[in-house]
């Protein structure tokens, strides 16, 4: 929470402007500075805590805020300067040690027949400030400066000055000051180590802002000049070695020098700075100070240590690269031997997994005759009994048939007579003795054979013989009529169904089989056989039965193989299998609930908020409530009914105040808030009338803010799904995907979208790049009209930050709030306003509707158009996939452009050395110099391109955000090794180093 402003900033000024009057007298002078310290720090607190306006006032042209409090540091300080130049001239003996005033005059008098630093090019070491060279001090500006030096007033005025610059606006009006930074460094002089420690670090953050580095040195050439040092940074050293007594001092002080000396980037002048501390003795004093008990200052002093840039040792470097070399090609040569070892250890393992493979082809031929044998003995079996079952029913109707027969005989019905020959015949009997026709036989009906089968007719010819028991079947001849003869049997059941055919054995399905019966219109992909084992591409693969009515059913990623050089690209890849996929986790939010407050009449807080919001609204009870009765939004903003409606009354409430009503309390008694709960609390339908007043209100507001929501939804899916070269560029990366998968896992005919976040993790044989950087090469080289295929990309980071499910709740409910007002309207038609609103904003209401019905299906076809689910793939998950995706395209173009840009430029330089190489005799000792000289720079190049350090940019709490990181760690830059370190080399090293030159 920010401090309350106290006081305009002209307040402030006119104080300081007040202690700054050299007409003020001493004693007047004195009562008035015993506040200065209270009033600077008010003042810093305000810079501090205040809104960036109330800075700006302070700074501004009629202020002029900043060159005040910079000329009354400049005052504050002046004694403790003049007594270092006095000291000094007493050293001297040029002046007399009981006047040294005269001396100061006759120094501050040369001093200011310098030109006027404001409007001119003057460097930054011969600005000094206003208040030494534009005026001509006089003993009571001495005394009175003595007098203020004893204070705090130049530690709070440095912090003051530490508040502007942590703002930009401020910043750049003090390093474009002519004396502020000079000012700070000279509060190097006074004599509290804390507030030397506050400017130390104050100009190590500087010097780490882009061009704070120069204005730094140039105020320490003041500092030089104004302090009479002989060399820069003299003063600064010695109070170094004075102040040992102060650690906090003491770890400013290193950490300045250590950022001062290795901050800069040009590597002659980080030797320069780095041997202007060795003359002031530098080195000698950290060797005293190895043993130091502060850890704070120990690894201040050893991240000095670290920085420190020490040629010689790069020289040692240089002369003992060849020995490196030859390591390097020993190391090469063992390398090679294990690839050998490699190659044919797995030229055996691919015999036997081939031999495994000839082995299981065998038994599955095996397996194969096994099931036609068991197929065909089936069949058999199944024939068999067939028969056997024929032959039971046979034996079953030939026993009834000579039941029949002998109950007949019985009956004297038929007759059996035996033959010679072993036959056995059938004659009917009769009562006459002859054989008549009866009414009761059914002629033409005979026995038939074994099979069963039965003759018709009025004169049939003679059956055959009917077999009885085991004896020789014979039919009756010649006989005109057959007794009676049971009904045939029926016809035998139809064959059963073919046995099936055995289980297939584990592990010997087709996906052949897949594909006939759901996708028989699905092509099948062959494996694709890569010359090097490829890396594996860890994308989410869809199924084939997923992929109908999706953007991979209308690509052909084989025809794009043909048109790009896989050779290249097995070369750039042949790597081993990257790490496993990101695993994507679904944040969850934390719902805390609040629970419901359970008040009586009017609980002390409730009261109080309730008189502070009516308060707010400067209306009595009576313009409130008669407000609320015809939803007047005129007389009570919406914002106002918002905060009214958290005071609804609660049933607890409306039966103290009946309660009260009904005892006939006078009301007077009654508080304001009370009155006006006991008026508020009788309006009918008060709840319903305030959210319909709320609903109003804020109509205008809610279709304005989900409108753009919708309309972002529906662009972004259309232009995604519409969008030709989107689908060229998901093409190639299907056919690369498949190159590199298909020996291993198989071709796939699509991929979820959440695959496109893997092309990064996918990374060539050098590690130089990613997937996406050869997708976006290819694209450039093979398919540059697709290249700039985000163009046709709208909306999508607007999209991406729409949450639709809250979009198309937020529309129900102001469908709910317009149906809630239609009803009040139906009940009180004579309202003019509710009547405006429904006629005015219904229509409104029913395009957003329609928008979101839009919106929802345009966004449903999208995610379905790429094989996603609607119901798990909200628009926060489904956009920024493409966001991401886009930006890491770019971000590969430009790599790939710069890479390109680096690749030419040293191969310009390399063929120019090459010539100038052959101009020279090789082996002429200058020639050899010269190489080493060559070996030298191209290590220093490549250590500088090695460091990555960061620069911070001037912008707001840039100047906190230093201060606060070199706090917590010291400053290191990137290419720091210990000078003890640099003479030994071990294997690591050795790689690191001379590998990158081997590159070259």
């Amino acid at each position: 929470e920010r401090f309350q402003v106290k006081n305009p900033p002209h307040t402030y000024i006119q104080k300081l402007k007040g202690y700054l009057d050299p007409a003020v007298t001493r004693k007047k002078f004195r009562r008035r500075v015993q506040e200065s310290t209270q009033v600077l720090r008010e003042l810093e607190i305000s810079l501090r805590t205040n809104h960036i306006g109330w800075v700006r006032e302070f700074l501004n042209e009629e202020n002029k805020g900043l060159d005040v409090l910079v000329e009354y540091l400049s005052f504050a300080q002046y004694a403790v300067t003049f007594d270092f130049e006095s000291v000094e001239s007493t050293v001297e003996g040029s002046v007399d040690k009981s006047k040294p005033w005269s001396r100061s005059i006759e120094d501050l008098h040369r001093g200011s027949n310098l030109p006027s630093p404001v409007g001119n090019s003057v460097s930054r070491s011969g600005r000094h400030s206003a208040l030494r060279y534009n005026t001509l001090p006089s003993r009571r500006t001495l005394k009175n400066s003595r007098l203020v030096s004893k204070k705090d007033d130049v530690h709070v005025c440095i912090m003051c000055l530490r508040a502007i610059m942590n703002y930009q606006y401020g910043f750049n009006m003090v390093m474009s000051h002519p004396h502020a930074v000079n000012e700070i460094a000279l509060s190097l002089n006074n004599k509290n180590p804390r507030t030397k420690a506050l400017v130390l670090e104050l100009l190590a953050a500087v010097c780490l802002v882009r061009g704070g580095h120069e204005i730094i040195l140039s105020a320490f050439d003041n500092f030089k000049e104004v302090c009479g040092e002989k060399q820069r940074f003299e003063k600064l050293m010695e109070h170094f070695r004075n102040e040992d007594n102060n650690i906090d001092f003491m770890v400013a002080s290193m950490q300045f020098i250590n950022i001062v000396v290795h901050s800069v980037e040009d590597m002659n002048f980080r030797v320069h700075l780095q041997y202007e501390f060795t003359k002031l003795g530098l080195d000698e004093y950290l060797d005293k100070l190895k043993h130091t008990e502060s850890d704070k200052l120990q690894v201040q002093i050893q991240a000095y240590l670290d920085n420190v840039f020490d040629v010689g040792a790069l020289l040692e470097d240089a002369e003992t690269k060849n020995a490196a070399l030859e390591r390097v090609e020993e190391l090469e040569e063992n390398i090679s031997h294990l690839s050998e070892k490699l190659q044919d250890t797995e030229n055996e393992a691919m015999s036997k997994i081939v031999e495994l493979e000839k082995q299981l082809m065998q038994r599955n031929k095996e397996l194969d005759v096994v099931r036609e044998i068991y197929k065909d003995a089936n069949t058999q079996v199944h024939t068999l009994r067939k028969m056997v079952k024929e032959k039971e029913e046979a034996i079953q109707r030939q026993s009834t048939l000579e039941k029949k027969i002998h109950e007949l005989e019985k009956q004297g019905t038929i007759k059996i007579q035996k033959k010679g020959d072993g036959d056995i015949a059938i004659l009917p009997v009769v009562a006459s003795g002859t054989m008549s026709m009866g009414s009761d036989a059914a002629p033409g009906n005979f026995v038939g054979p074994v099979s069963g089968a039965a003759s018709s007719g009025p004169l049939p010819p003679p059956p055959p013989p009917l077999p009885l028991s085991s004896d020789t079947p014979e039919a009756v001849q010649n006989g005109p009529v057959t007794p009676p003869m049971p009904p045939p049997p029926p016809p035998p059941p139809p064959p059963p169904p073919p046995p099936p055919s055995a289980p297939p054995l584990p592990g010997t399905s087709s996906p052949t089989v897949v594909f006939n019966s759901g996708l028989a219109a699905v092509k099948i992909k062959k494996p694709i056989k890569t010359k090097f084992r490829m890396p594996v591409f860890n994308w989410v693969a869809l199924k084939p039965n997923q992929i109908n009515g999706t953007v991979f059913n209308e690509i052909d990623d084989e025809r794009i193989l043909e048109d790009l050089n896989v050779d290249e690209f097995e070369e750039i890849f042949k790597t081993k299998a990257q790490g496993p996929a990101i695993d994507l986790s679904s944040s969850k939010q934390k719902i805390t609930q609040k629970g419901s407050n359970k008040v009586t009449l009017l609980e002390a807080n409730r009261a109080k908020n309730l008189a502070i919001t009516l308060r707010k609204a400067g209306k009595t009870a009576d313009e409130i409530c008669k407000a609320i009765h015809v939803f007047d939004l005129k007389t009570l903003p919406v914002d106002f009914v918002e905060c009214l409606m958290r005071f609804l009354p609660t049933e607890n409430e409306v039966k103290v105040l009946r309660l009260y009503e009904r005892e006939r309390k006078p009301l007077e008694n009654l508080s304001d808030e009370d009155r006006f709960m006991m008026q508020f609390s009788k309006i009918e339908r008060l709840l319903q009338k305030m959210t319909i007043m709320a609903f109003i209100g804020n109509f205008a507001e809610s279709i304005q803010m989900l409108t753009p929501q919708l309309h972002a939804i529906i662009a972004a899916s259309v232009s995604i799904k519409s969008s030709q070269k989107l689908k060229k560029i998901l093409e190639i990366i299907l056919a690369l995907g498949n190159y590199m998968n298909s020996s291993k896992r198989g071709a796939v005919y699509g991929f979820k979208l959440q695959s496109l976040d893997l092309l990064l993790d996918t990374k060539s044989t050098d590690r130089k790049q990613t997937l996406l950087h050869y997708i976006s090469n290819v694209v450039k080289e093979k398919y540059h009209q697709v290249s700039l295929f985000y163009n046709e990309l709208h909306y999508v980071e607007k999209a991406a930050a729409v949450s639709l499910e809250n979009v198309l709740l937020d529309v129900k409910e102001l469908q709910r709030g317009m149906d809630l007002t239609k009803r009040e309207y139906t009940m009180h038609d004579h309202n003019t306003l509710l009547k405006e609103f429904i006629f005015h904003n219904e229509a409104k209401l029913k395009k957003l509707q329609d928008d979101a019905k839009i919106a929802q299906d345009a966004f449903d076809d999208v995610v379905k158009y790429f094989g996603e689910n609607p119901k798990t793939t909200p628009p926060s998950v489904f956009f920024p996939v493409f966001v991401r995706f886009v930006k890491a395209y770019k971000q590969a173009e430009d790599e790939n452009e710069l890479r390109k840009k680096q690749e030419q430029a040293l191969m310009e330089k390399l063929l120019e050395q090459e010539a100038l190489m052959e101009q020279q005799d090789p082996k002429s000792p200058s020639h050899k110099s010269k190489r080493q000289q060559q070996e030298l720079i191209a290590e220093l190049r490549r250590r500088q391109v090695k460091d990555n350090r960061h620069v911070y940019e001037g912008k707001d709490g840039a100047i906190e955000d230093i201060i606060t990181d070199l706090r917590n760690q010291p400053y290191r830059r990137a290419d720091a090794v210990r000078r003890s370190v640099r003479r030994r080399f071990d294997d690591q090293n050795l790689r690191s180093v001379n590998g990158a030159e081997i590159t070259m």
